[in-house]
């Protein structure tokens, strides 16, 4: 069966390649609707996206083109030889040259976690390439908790002899904040996550990128991108919430929209951090929201 995207590979100036899947180019239907431009999280990859993409690069009666894509260590990219590139800032720069690369001067974004991260970047160097913004389960503060929660996992680097145990395992962690989620659910997160190797699978991502996020130091105050989240206010933006989010705490929420009263929110009940985006009402969410404002 032939694949329902194609697979891009971006070089970039320092001479690594980024991996990323295009949804809908080669479809007349796209029109002149802007392209979205999906980030995933610190240790994921395009895979997280690809039953939205399908649907929005599919849609009926609006189809839109979807690039998805694996920043450098991340799924098909890469891996670093230095690791101390594996920085939100160079990261910014590798999506500016993947949109560069692919034509797209304009574009909605998704991102996740992390990839919200980066789009506080790019709003502040490059603003208007971002003509709709979601932010997924990430604001400009981040829940310590959160973060406390992220490092007990990542600080490990399981493998697992089948892609059945890996969904085990993951629901076992991550379980109590994604209650409702049926065993077909896990074991789809768990093929957008791991790879396959001889011995089995593991985490499909450059063991230092875990390594360095385990290392931040908690009991320290972590920066804040408040300025940078202020710039939002000339875009569409909307952010979506995981009910059990303790990364996205409610406080932060709150004060994301006081400070910025036209950011539309979206709360999705029975997820925490990060929510998945194929599932419940949160797609036909999204796609108002695209047609909306991009």
């Amino acid at each position: 069966m032939t694949a329902p995207y194609l697979e891009r590979h971006i070089p970039l100036p320092d001479g690594l390649t980024i991996y990323a899947r295009d949804y809908g180019s080669d479809n007349p239907g796209i029109g002149a609707r802007l392209p979205l431009v999906c980030l995933a999280g610190l240790t994921r990859n395009s895979r997280d996206f690809h039953p939205l993409a399908v649907a929005l690069s599919r849609d009926e009666e609006r189809p839109r083109r979807v690039i998805a894509i694996d920043t450098r260590g991340r799924g098909g990219s890469d891996r670093d030889p230095d690791p101390s590139h594996y920085t939100v800032l160079q990261e910014a720069g590798d999506v500016l040259a993947v949109c560069a690369a692919l034509g797209i001067g304009r574009a909605a974004f998704i991102g996740t976690s992390r990839g919200g991260l980066i789009l506080h970047v790019l709003v502040a160097v490059q603003p208007s390439l971002l003509g709709a913004v979601i932010l997924n389960d990430v604001g400009p503060a981040i829940g310590i908790e959160g973060l406390k929660h992220i490092q007990s996992y990542l600080g490990l680097r399981p493998s697992f002899s089948s892609l059945a145990e890996a969904a085990a395992a993951l629901k076992r962690v991550h379980g109590p904040a994604f209650q409702r989620l049926e065993d077909a659910d896990w074991l789809e997160f768990a093929e957008a996550t791991l790879r396959e190797t001889d011995g089995g699978f593991e985490p499909d991502h450059d063991p230092a990128i875990a390594q360095g996020m385990a290392a931040v130091d908690l009991s320290q105050p972590l920066p804040e991108l408040w300025e940078q989240f202020d710039l939002f206010r000339p875009i569409p933006l909307m952010t979506i919430r995981g009910a059990n989010s303790v990364l996205l705490t409610p406080e932060i929420l709150a004060r994301m929209e006081a400070r910025n009263p036209e950011m539309q929110t979206l709360i999705v009940q029975d997820q925490g951090h990060a929510p998945l985006l194929h599932i419940g009402g949160t797609p036909a969410a999204i796609r108002s929201f695209l047609e909306r404002s991009a």
